[in-house]
């Protein structure tokens, strides 16, 4: 058995790519944690070691990473610039064209240019759990190294144009029937590579060699128009995979990476890029690095409405044990049952086995007695807003539970400060901000008080990290970063439809930018309710800012409170099963602008948009200038993750810098006069 590994000279050090040679057979370790990214020292290691098993007159070369996955991409740090030599392209035809036929070993998650290296190696086995994908598209990006184009050639033209504009992984058993393995194994990889070695194949004709049928993707086409929802990478990439059917391969690769190398460039590409680092930048605060967080395995969760029972489906889903907590047995059982319809959601979408069903149903309680909390290592409180009830149930809590056990609240706006006054161990209390449903939405506000701990600070972090979700920390304020922000959107929407746009066209219009669902759109969903009781609040404590426009209070009065509500009414008539335009509403709207002496002033879409963003972009640099978030990427990673602003414009701050400041400062000098004395300008935006 002989080693080879890179030089200095060469490339990398041996402990990125190694070579092992036994009996005429390689093994092509990479090993470039923690994703086995193919940053340039790989891709020199890969050629190294390409020279290695043919100098040496290999039968075969098997690549394998060392780690939890097998490459799952690229290096994005490298997309700002020209990429480094060698290109993996250029990698990849060499592996393709070896005389020495190689073996992709996989496990983990195969993605992006981790699926392409792949691809170019003559037989792929992979185990039982591996996945595959190219998500490029979640980068604004197309696969650069031949992915649209060998794709296709292995596994047909529809389902690699699916993968490619997408972006969605798939299994390995998937994958295979689609065509792109030739072995699924379980258990050990070297026993399963051994023994595929023992018995090779023909060598297949080389991937990029094989013709691709043409498909008709009409229906393809559609769905991911809809979905894209604005992106232009998702369309990008399906037109460019479709080329694999027209084009011999050398054609379509070189159409393929300029089209890559030109959308690194894009507006959307460096937004969505910003956003990935980010997203993995705020989840981890500087101060809170050095720090050992707490272990957490049982949680409990006061409240099982749809927030608790959400909550508490993430944290059986994360592998904890999770206490329920309501104020009497039959609210507890109920609570329990949303729970468990979460739990057969997940079992009948396929999402999870029947095993994986039952050991999470295993790991729930339900009860009313807070004595049921004294083991659990955190309590979230998941009550009404109320700060009365709330503080009973942490005066509870705190008496049940040991004194280094964390106690955290849900609240969407009250101050933690207040609610935590006067419990013992005030430093092991702070805000957990869930958003709603909590089992699917990955966004939580980490809200510490004036005297939470750092400790307190970094558990909670890792917590919400296990769960699969993004933290951000926010400072106290009312609503926090999000919520915040969205009172300015709703506030300014409201000044218009009261000014002489339709809630209708406002709703449209904010569709038109990319949201999910305009804001009236949302208040429909939500509940004009939540909305309302807020405002009352805030009026009842004189902090509500300027000009008070109480239509939405009119129809909370009526008993019009969304489509929830025992009417199906809010903005829209939700009666016959699907939000329609109200005729009534627009009939109010009317009297309400008579009665109150306001214009007919007509809007364009652009307008509307343009106004709603100054309002949002002004409350987000005055939460910037207050402390309240760490970063403009704090406040993106927010919005993008909590309110569904679209990913691919990069959050409100980056959408502002593209934009332009000075149109951005234009539109909120107009808001500001049309409502006298309801905006507080931020220094980003003053004249």
């Amino acid at each position: 058995m002989t080693t080879a590994s890179a030089t200095p000279e060469t490339g990398p050090e041996p402990k990125v790519v190694q070579v092992t040679i036994d009996n005429g057979h390689a093994l092509v370790t990479i090993d470039n944690p923690p994703v086995n990214a193919l940053a340039v020292s790989v891709r020199r290691g890969l050629m190294q070691a390409l020279n290695d098993v043919n100098d040496a007159g290999c039968k075969s070369a098997a690549i394998v990473c060392a780690g939890r996955t097998f490459v799952a991409g690229g290096d994005i740090s490298e997309f700002a610039g020209p990429p480094p030599l060698p290109h993996l392209p250029d990698v990849l035809a060499a592996i393709e064209a070896s005389p020495t036929p190689f073996i992709a070993v996989m496990h983990g998650t195969v993605l992006g240019g981790g699926l392409e290296l792949a691809l170019a190696c003559a037989w792929r086995i992979a185990d039982a759990g591996t996945r595959f994908g190219l998500p490029e598209v979640s980068l604004g990006l197309i696969p650069g190294a031949g992915g649209t184009q060998r794709l296709p050639r292995v596994i047909g033209l529809e389902q690699a144009a699916r993968m490619a504009a997408s972006g969605k992984p798939v299994t390995a058993a998937a994958f295979k029937d689609f065509g792109g393995l030739d072995l699924v194994f379980e258990g050990d990889a070297m026993t399963a590579l051994a023994a595929f070695r023992d018995s090779l194949p023909e060598r297949p004709v080389n991937t990029s060699q094989r013709p691709v049928e043409p498909a008709d993707l009409t229906a393809l086409k559609e769905e991911i128009t809809k979905s894209a929802k604005g992106a232009d990478a998702p369309m990008i990439a399906l037109e460019t995979t479709t080329l694999a059917a027209t084009l011999p391969f050398a054609e379509g690769a070189a159409i393929e990476r300029q089209t890559h190398l030109d959308l690194r460039a894009s507006s959307q590409s460096r937004a969505l890029r910003r956003l990935f680092f980010a997203s993995r930048s705020v989840t981890r605060p500087a101060r809170l690095k050095s720090i050992e967080p707490a272990p957490i395995t049982h949680v409990a969760i006061v409240g099982g409405g749809l927030m608790g029972a959400g909550i508490a489906a993430a944290c059986l889903a994360s592998g904890h044990r999770v206490t329920l907590l309501e104020r009497d047995a039959d609210s507890a059982e109920s609570g329990r049952g949303r729970v468990e319809s979460i739990i057969a959601k997940d079992l009948a979408s396929g999402r999870i086995s029947d095993e994986k069903a039952e050991a999470r149903r295993a790991r729930l309680s339900a009860g009313a007695d807070y004595a049921a909390a004294s083991d659990a290592d955190i309590a979230i409180e998941a009550v009404f807003e109320d700060p009365e009830i709330k503080r009973a149930v942490f005066a509870e809590l705190a008496a049940a539970m040991s004194e280094d056990a964390l106690i955290a609240t849900n609240t969407s706006y009250l101050d933690p400060n207040l609610l935590s006054r006067g419990l013992p161990g005030p430093e092991r209390f702070l805000g957990l901000h869930f958003f709603s449903p909590a089992n699917i939405m990955k966004l939580v506000e980490v809200v510490g008080t004036s005297v939470t701990s750092d400790r307190t600070m970094a558990t909670a972090f890792a917590f919400a990290r296990g769960l699969g979700k993004i933290p951000v920390e926010t400072g106290v304020c009312d609503g926090f970063i999000g919520n915040r922000i969205l009172s300015a959107y709703r506030r300014q929407a409201d000044y218009m439809v009261a000014d002489g746009a339709s809630p209708y066209e406002v709703d449209a219009a904010m569709r038109g930018l990319g949201m999910p669902m305009g804001p009236y759109e949302l208040q429909d969903l939500t509940g004009l309710q939540i909305s309302w009781a807020n405002r009352k609040r805030q009026r009842a404590a004189g902090t509500w800012p300027g000009r008070y426009v109480d239509i939405a209070d009119k129809l909370c009065e009526m008993g019009r409170q969304g489509r929830g509500s025992p009417m199906k009414k809010g903005w829209y008539d939700h009666t016959g099963g699907k939000a329609e335009q109200d005729p009534d509403i627009e009939t109010m709207v009317a009297a309400w602008r008579a009665e109150h002496g306001t214009s007919e002033q007509a809007f364009s879409r652009e307008e509307i948009v343009l106004r709603i963003m100054a309002a949002i972009v002004n409350e987000a640099n005055l939460i910037l200038e207050e402390g309240i978030a760490a970063s403009d990427t704090a406040i993106d990673i927010v919005w993008t993750e909590g309110y569904g602003f679209p990913k691919h414009l990069g959050g409100p701050m980056f959408w502002a810098e593209e934009a332009g400041l000075d149109r951005i400062r234009e539109a909120f000098a107009s808001i500001a006069a049309q409502s006298p004395g309801s905006w507080k300008s931020s220094s980003a935006l003053k004249g």
